[in-house]
Parts: structure tokens; C-alpha cells; sequence
């Protein structure tokens, strides 16, 4: 459904170190890397980028909104969020089952060092 997401951030690569140890649980590897910008993905794949905003106007991380990556199995969650936290990052909510969603939803919310709220998700059973 989507191409890409982009996330603001005051100076992208001070979220560098965050952004590889989590995503990288995920097995979502860098794409490039440039001053101020941060890709992780592939170029005709779905990706994500860490940029300062556009506008020149300062980062501020939005209320409501949260980038939900898919996660292989399980255990990639729990990965994903304690990386999360060892990297500097804050728990949202722990890895566990939300079954308001549906019974197989599985998942850890963090938020990264400049207060953007990421997600790791599993739809199935797999550990």
C-alpha cells in the first residue's frame, strides 16, 4: 500500500546508531545514508526515511502518529524493542498480544531519542 515513510528528526544521524539496531531486528537493512538523510529498505521497495523537515522549521514529533513495521515473527518483536531501549529509546508499550486488533496481533511500541512513536508488528502465531 505504501512506497515509503518519512520521519522528522532535528539531525538524522544522531538517530543513526537507534534506527540500525532496531530496524536491523526487523531485517530491514540501510538503504543510503547522506548528510541529514537516513534510508532504510530497498530502491524499488517499501522504505523508510529519517530526514530533517523539508521546511527548514524544527522537528516535532506528531501526536497520533506512528510508522507500524512488520515484523517476521514474534520474537522480532521482542528484539525490536528491547534494541530499542539499549539504544536510548522509550517503551510505548511491551511487546504482547493485542487482541482488540485481532488474535495474532502482536506487538511493541518504542518511541526513538526525538519522540517519534515506532511500532513493530506480527500477524501471525510464529514465535
Amino acid at each position: 500500500m505504501f512506497s515509503h515513510v518519512t520521519i522528522g528528526s532535528s539531525e538524522p544521524q544522531k538517530l543513526e546508531a537507534f534506527c540500525d539496531a532496531a530496524l536491523a531486528t526487523l531485517g530491514i537493512a540501510p538503504f543510503f545514508k547522506v548528510p541529514g538523510t537516513l534510508s532504510y529498505g530497498t530502491a524499488a521497495g517499501p522504505k523508510v526515511f529519517v530526514v530533517t523537515p523539508f521546511d527548514g522549521n524544527p522537528h516535532l514529533p506528531g501526536n497520533g502518529w506512528h510508522a507500524a513495521f512488520l515484523a517476521p515473527d514474534r520474537k522480532s518483536v521482542d528484539a525490536f524493542h528491547a534494541a530499542a531501549l539499549k539504544m536510548g529509546g522509550t517503551s510505548e508499550g511491551a511487546p504482547g498480544l493485542r487482541p482488540h486488533y485481532h488474535p495474532n496481533y502482536y506487538g511493541a511500541y518504542v518511541r526513538d531519542p526525538e519522540g517519534n512513536k515506532l511500532q513493530a508488528v506480527c500477524h501471525s502465531k510464529k514465535g
